[in-house]
């Protein structure tokens, strides 16, 4: 199948998933995160892969969902109901990534930034270059990190420092996001792919069957609790765009100045 901004190359029990928006910080459109999901779903048909890599446009991951697209006008002027579900399109490509069998990693250079972040800890491991860079600014946008990424966060970090990055909310460097666990390995080049390949290689070698047997097996009791804690997670993001606070935020964002919140 042929994608407008996803490409997917297969050799050697590895695959090479690239995402770009045609734009240098590779912001997330809804169609670019439907691609995403169709691409992951792809996968459950797949016998021969072993390991997945999935990269941004070799600049930058990503700089997160696209606040100033058209997406984003249309969901302001729907209905709670309406609003809701269009607000499932991040969360659903996060959870198609982290349900393909085949181990994937997350090749990591430049910016990842918001929903990048979110995506990428849906994923089994995280490379990034030396240069990368991880920021969670959502709460300075008036809305609360979504996606159900913050028990996938919580499974990586811990619960400080997932609310460090969260809530205090300040950019942190691959060398900090390792030791912080955000990520497994930074790379010794500005680019994160090599290290990437490097890793896929050695899980392609490896016996298909048990690969996806131990993934399945440390995944599920990692994330017994995830959908519990999470499960109103788009129901909460929703109530937040209601708030004066998120509209601040937004707009703060696009004009780019300091927001003014009240709690309200």
């Amino acid at each position: 199948m042929t994608y407008k901004y996803v490409s997917v190359e297969k050799k050697d029990r590895i695959a090479i998933v690239r995402f770009d928006r045609q734009h240098d910080m590779n912001p997330l459109s809804v169609e670019l995160m439907e691609e995403l999901t169709d691409v992951a779903r792809s996968f459950e048909k797949d016998f021969e892969t072993n390991a997945v890599i999935l990269t941004g446009n070799g600049k930058n991951f990503s700089a997160g969902f696209d606040l100033k697209g058209a997406a984003q006008k249309e969901r302001m002027n729907a209905g709670m109901l309406e609003r809701k579900v269009l607000q499932s399109v991040g969360p659903r490509m996060c959870q198609a990534w982290e349900d393909v069998e085949p181990i994937t990693i997350a090749a990591i250079d430049g910016y990842c930034i918001g929903g990048g972040v979110a995506l990428s800890v849906a994923l089994d491991f995280r490379v990034a270059s030396e240069d990368a860079h991880f920021y969670v600014p959502e709460i300075k946008n008036g809305m609360n990190m979504s996606w159900q990424s913050i028990p996938r966060m919580v499974n990586l970090m811990g619960p400080a420092r997932t609310k460090q990055i969260s809530i205090v909310a300040e950019m942190i460097d691959a060398a900090t996001a390792e030791k912080w666990g955000l990520v497994e390995e930074v790379a010794t080049s500005i680019s994160s792919f090599n290290t990437a390949m490097e890793l896929a290689q050695k899980i392609a070698e490896r016996p298909p069957i048990p690969v996806r047997m131990i993934k399945k097996g440390a995944s599920a009791a990692a994330n017994a609790l995830n959908n519990a804690t999470s499960y109103m997670d788009v129901d909460q993001f929703t109530l937040t765009t209601y708030s004066e606070d998120y509209a601040e935020g937004v707009n703060a964002f696009i004009e780019k100045r300091d927001p003014k919140f009240k709690g309200r």
